[in-house]
Parts: structure tokens; C-alpha cells; sequence
């Protein structure tokens, strides 16, 4: 009785069995080997930028990344807590770093290797900066949840870190800072969730526009205006428009006044409310 094998390269039996000289009795050997398993873990290297950290264990510390690669990103960094950790401080929140990522099985890609690209040190320690980076960083973890590249949302997110860093000294709070407002709301037009605010989402006017209505999901002039309606004045209205189109970088030098900045405030966090079903804590503190 031959066992049925795959052939191999060679014509045997693909090493699976050996069979003995043919005789009265045939003996067959089996050559016992490890099962065959795939090997899904793979190492790739990527941009990215640290959005939030927190410790895992004694050393480890668990980072939620946004990279240019595969969008969002969580991963261990193990060892990093140590004094003489490789990593150095090169793994903090809103860090843009090259990193060298080992995804395995699980849900939590390893960090094996970081290079610093900007490390956005004078944002960290100043804390103005630093509120209004936190309020950046915390918008692209509610909008952008999932692990599929966006490098447009991976660019605004780097031109927003850099401008940070050369942000002229507070005039308000970091939750009204025109920097801030302007990246808010290039993450909701590049999510879909952008209102629309050109014209009357009822009757298309672009005339006496008095609010933003969320369930119409943009502007309504008075005689469409409803319950739930946002009040906004021109001000506001042209505000939002301007800080749409103006680069990053020239956001604070765009002039708006409270009103307006305070109605552009308003268009973001009711249209993360309503659409999102969420709020930044990062807004409120």
C-alpha cells in the first residue's frame, strides 16, 4: 500500500514519505517534520506622527500613531520608559518621526526602530502651544479612526505641527486659537463632514444667511431657519470661509475678531456632535 503524497521538485515525494525497496512486504518510513504555518508578521517603515501615549507595564508604553503609510496605527513601544532607552525621547505626542514598524498577529504593531524627522520641542514646552497642539492631536484621533492611508490628512496634520511651532503668543484660548479652527476645519471638509455654508442649504439663497442648521448639515437663511439652528453673524460666515482657504501657516495672521472665531467654534463642535455623535475634551479645558 503506497500513501498518497505530493510529488516534488525532484520527482520523490516532496521529503512527506520514504518508501523502501519494493519487496514482499513494502515498509514505509515517515520523516516527521513542524507543521507548516504562515508567517504573517512583517517589518515596514513609515512616517508618522505620535498622537497620544500612555504606559503599559513597567517600562512599555502603548503610542496611537498616524501614519503616512496606514493611516491610523497603535503600537508598543517596549523599553521606552527605561533611562537608557534606544528610543530616547523620540516617541512623545506630536513627534513626526520615520519609524520602523513589526506587525505581528495581534492587534498592536511593535516599534523596532525611530528616526526623528521634527520633534516640535518648542510646542511641547510652551504651553500655549501645547493646548492648541492637544486640541489638533485629539481631532485626528476622533476623526480619523481607521487603519487606511489618507496623505492628505497626513500632510495637514505635519503643516499644522510646523506652524505650531511659530505660533505668535496667545490672544485667547487655545479652543479659539485661529491656528487651531483652521485645522479643525480642514480635517472636517477632508472627512466629509464639512457644512456646507456657501448658500441656503434649503432654497439655495447666499443671501441674509442667519445660521447653521446641523440635521440640514449647512447655512439656512431666516425663513428656513428652524429649532436646533446655530446663530451666526457675517462675521462668523466669512470667517469659517477664510479659514477653510487660507494655508495653515497664515491661519493667525487672518485677522478674524471673537465673534467670528467664537461662531467658527461653534460650526466645529456641533458639527463633530451631530455627525460624529462625539466632543474634545481638548475644547472645554
Amino acid at each position: 500500500m503506497v500513501l498518497p503524497t505530493l510529488p516534488g521538485a525532484d520527482g520523490s515525494r516532496a521529503g512527506l514519505t520514504t518508501a523502501a525497496p519494493a519487496g514482499p512486504v513494502a515498509r514505509v518510513r515517515r520523516v516527521h517534520r513542524a507543521p507548516y504555518t504562515w508567517d504573517v508578521a512583517r517589518a515596514y517603515t513609515t512616517e508618522a506622527v505620535v498622537l497620544r501615549s500612555f504606559r503599559l507595564g513597567e517600562a512599555d508604553r502603548v503610542l496611537h500613531l498616524y501614519t503616512l503609510d496606514r493611516g491610523r496605527v497603535g503600537a508598543v513601544a517596549k523599553g521606552v520608559r527605561k533611562t537608557k532607552s534606544r528610543f530616547g525621547g523620540r516617541l512623545e505626542p506630536l513627534s513626526h518621526v520615520e519609524l520602523v514598524l513589526y506587525q505581528g498577529a495581534g492587534e498592536l504593531q511593535t516599534v523596532t526602530g525611530a528616526s526623528l524627522i521634527a520633534s516640535h520641542d518648542r510646542s511641547r514646552a510652551e504651553p500655549y502651544r501645547l493646548g492648541v497642539g492637544l486640541v489638533g492631536l485629539e481631532a485626528m484621533l476622533r476623526l480619523f479612526t481607521e487603519q487606511e492611508a489618507n496623505e492628505r490628512a497626513f500632510m495637514a496634520l505635519t503643516r499644522f505641527l510646523d506652524a505650531l511651532d511659530e505660533l505668535p503668543p496667545p490672544t485667547t484660548r487655545a479652543a479659539l486659537d485661529p491656528l487651531a479652527l483652521s485645522f479643525q476645519l480642514k480635517l472636517l471638509w477632508l472627512s466629509g463632514y464639512l457644512p456646507h455654508l456657501d448658500a441656503c442649504v434649503e432654497c439655495g439663497t447666499v443671501e441674509g444667511l442667519v445660521g447653521y442648521l446641523p440635521a440640514a448639515g449647512g447655512a439656512v437663511c431666516s425663513a428656513d431657519s428652524a429649532a436646533g439652528t446655530i446663530g451666526l453673524s457675517p462675521e462668523g460666515l466669512s470667517g469659517i470661509r477664510s479659514l477653510v482657504g487660507t494655508p495653515l501657516a497664515d491661519a493667525a495672521a487672518a485677522g478674524l475678531g471673537d465673534r467670528a472665531l467664537r461662531d467658527a467654534l461653534a460650526v466645529v463642535t456641533s458639527s463633530y456632535e451631530h455627525h460624529g455623535g462625539f466632543r474634545l475634551r481638548t475644547l472645554s479645558a
